[in-house]
């Protein structure tokens, strides 16, 4: 970090009042639409679908009680009243129509898009059941092919089945919804002496505001009144409360927990933070992947195998003089091949992820992103602002004589609080967190490249950089070779002309920054740190962090060569940073990861935002990116594998030695199939995406 603000010459060669010095800071689901058949998830298809289920369930139950198979098959006798023949075929065909609705509009639309997929068989599995049972209770064809009872289990199981995927996806959303609810109904606008509600939307940029003790910011703005501890969880993910005063951006939709403010809106609308993050988690869940395509394209495989088993299947039994037997044996496969657990298998993982990453502060901007950080095996941080605050810290103090650290502090302290520089306010917020009563000094000045002077407790104190030493021919402490050597920034205290001690400031590694590292160690993954800063800087920072390799003195044009080199290398590489000057090398990257606290939401070249700044949450995406792997792959394997071995069992490869797959149990075994993909799916709601437990886990391994 660079700064031209005049008040100190640090050691080394900092420039302006603060001199120069050799290491100086330069840097810091919707579920994916196919051909109608599941297009346009929402909270309006879990209503649709709940509705359809429960009475489309009460409707089954005299169909099934009197379909004369189902009769026959439990052993009870039909009452015998004028018209009970008709029941199961007038509510059967009720079902078809108004259950069946869904999958049969489904069915038309992928036969207009020539996409053949899940949609298809299922409604050609239900209407050849419907046919066939019309057959049958008409006396057309064999009473053994009245399937009202099956037809009927068939349609409440497929309402069940998508009942839990619209919930479950609707679930996935609930972030989106969340973020919304943020923000508040009216805002209190400052209009002269009189304060005016309105609606946020009628909100206008450099527009006062009034946010009341726990109360949210209607839009993104600048406190000009008033200090608070903010709520911004939904912002970072982190659940502590953030200190904010005047002139500190707050973000739409965060509370103010403890008092009230004023603030001066400087965006709204879609120009808003949240409004950013509702993008980036939409666009996260509409976005495609190769897993998605891969289920996609399998769907479409299995409605040709469905199809081509159908036909074989009705020409063997046809064959062998048995056509009955062709046509329960063909209605069985098509249900037993409907491909509807596949298609469930990957959107609702990825939906499922993207919901829980945004709920755990990380933004999944593209699914291809969440997919191969799985593979990643380095991380290439960039350090200032990521690894470290970006802002200079007091990291030790030394002294001559007798005097003590904290007197030392104390009155440098003093003599800075005047002072605006970054340097100034580093020695003042050390001496904040050390609680020390900080004197009030008199006759401040500051002299450029010098430092400044003030008088404090009737003393003359100085402090500055090696330029006050040469001014006042007094030398360094014994400290400061040291310091020098590791591209820490040095300043000289002085009182009535004698140096009393030293104080080293650097860019404070963030205490996260730590564990990340150890966790990714953990993990296989290999840590790389990339930084403008002088090599001595750099080389403190990777051994106090463990840091494999490190890249000093980078300028931001030159970092995604960097990127590129490591690629060479063998590696795929993950490049975190802060997504501005890092832009090119987060595009390289095969992951680009941009952290940030949740200020700069739209940046296009990376597909991972970090709405924190804990650099923990690196070990948050791998993990997750792992854990969805898995989870499709699972799925993958239970929907493909079941359909596999069931269809040639439902066409009766076994009927030579006594077993044929009833029809029932296969409608059963389907929609189960479709059941357990979905609930497989809802475990990753179990994964806590907070850093500190992700690296816990890891850890812990």
């Amino acid at each position: 970090m660079t700064s031209n603000t005049s008040d100190h010459a640090p050691g080394g060669t900092h420039p302006g009042e603060h001199g120069q010095h050799t290491g100086q800071m330069a840097e810091h689901d919707a579920h994916s639409e196919r051909g109608g058949a599941h297009a346009g998830h929402g909270a309006d298809h879990v209503t649709q679908f709940r509705r359809l289920f429960w009475i489309n369930l009460i409707i089954a139950i005299p169909v099934v009680a009197f379909s004369s198979m189902f009769a026959m098959l439990v052993g009870y006798q039909l009452p015998d009243f004028p018209g009970a023949a008709f029941i199961a075929p007038a509510l059967g065909t009720v079902m078809y129509v108004w259950g069946g609705r869904p999958f049969l509009t489904g069915a038309v639309a992928e036969l207009r898009a020539r996409t053949p997929g899940m949609m298809l068989l299922i409604a050609l599995a239900i209407t050849v059941a419907f046919l066939a049972s019309w057959g049958a209770s008409l006396g057309l064809l064999d009473h053994e092919l009245e399937f009202w009872w099956e037809l009927a289990l068939l349609i409440v199981i497929m309402l069940l089945g998508h009942w839990i995927e619209m919930r479950s996806l609707a679930q996935t959303t609930s972030a989106l919804d969340s973020l919304a609810a943020l923000l508040p109904d009216e805002a209190e606008r400052v209009e002269g002496d009189d304060v005016i509600t309105v609606s946020p939307t009628d909100l206008r940029v450099d527009d006062v505001v009034i946010v009341r003790p726990g109360g949210s910011v209607p839009a993104d703005g600048r406190i000009v009144d008033g200090s608070a501890d903010m709520d911004e969880s939904m912002v970072t993910g982190e659940s502590r409360t953030v200190s904010r005063g005047v002139g500190d951006p707050v973000v739409a939709g965060t509370v103010a927990t403890d008092s009230g403010l004023r603030v001066q809106i400087t965006a709204t609308g879609d120009d808003t933070t949240l409004a950013g993050i509702q993008r980036l988690v939409t666009e996260a869940q509409a976005s495609s992947s190769r897993a998605q395509r891969l289920a996609d394209r399998a769907a479409a495989w299995l409605f040709w195998f469905a199809l081509g088993s159908a036909v074989i299947t009705a020409l063997v039994w046809s064959l062998l003089g048995n056509p009955d037997a062709a046509v329960v044996r063909t209605i069985t496969v098509l249900v037993i091949a409907c491909p509807h657990a596949l298609g469930l298998a990957i959107p609702l993982v990825v939906s499922i992820a993207t919901e829980r990453a945004a709920r755990g502060g990380v933004l999944i901007k593209d699914r291809l992103a969440l997919e191969s950080m799985r593979t990643i095996d380095a991380v290439l941080f960039d350090k200032t602002g990521t690894l470290t605050k970006g802002e200079p810290t007091i990291t030790d103090v030394q002294t001559v004589g007798d005097v003590e650290p904290d007197t030392v502090l104390r009155l440098a302290a003093a003599a800075e609080a005047d002072s605006e520089h970054p340097l100034a306010k580093a020695i003042v917020r050390a001496a904040q967190d050390r609680d020390l009563a900080v004197p009030r000094a008199s006759g401040f000045h500051s002299s450029p490249a010098v430092g400044v002077t003030a008088t404090v407790e009737g003393t003359k104190i100085r402090v500055g950089g090696p330029a006050l030493l040469t001014e006042a021919a007094a030398s360094e402490i014994p400290a400061a070779d040291t310091w020098r050597d590791e591209g820490a920034i040095i300043l000289h205290v002085m009182q009535n002309g004698a140096v009393i001690g030293g104080l080293r400031l650097a860019d404070e590694i963030r205490p996260e920054s730590r564990e990340a590292v150890e966790a990714l160690h953990a993990l296989g993954v290999e840590v790389v740190m990339i930084t403008g800063d002088a090599d001595a800087v750099a080389r403190t920072v990777a051994g106090e962090l463990g840091i494999d390799r490190y890249f000093a003195g980078v300028r931001p044009e030159d970092k995604s060569a960097k990127v590129a080199e490591l690629q060479h290398g063998g590696r795929k590489v993950a490049m975190v940073g802060d997504g501005v000057n890092d832009a090119p090398a987060l595009a390289q990257a095969d992951v680009g990861v941009a952290i940030g606290a949740g200020t700069d939401v739209a940046i296009a070249s990376a597909g991972v935002i970090l709405a924190s700044s804990d650099p923990r949450s690196v070990v948050s995406v791998i993990e997750l990116s792992r854990a969805s792997y898995r989870k499709m792959q699972q799925n993958l394997w239970w929907a493909a594998g079941y359909n596999l071995l069931s269809v040639p069992l439902a066409a009766g490869v076994l009927a030579p030695i006594g077993f044929v797959l009833p029809m029932s149990v296969g409608a059963i075994l389907m929609s189960l199939s479709t059941i357990v993909v979905a609930l497989n799916a809802q475990l990753l709601r179990r994964l806590d995406l907070q850093p500190e437990a992700s690296v816990r886990a890891v850890l812990n391994r």
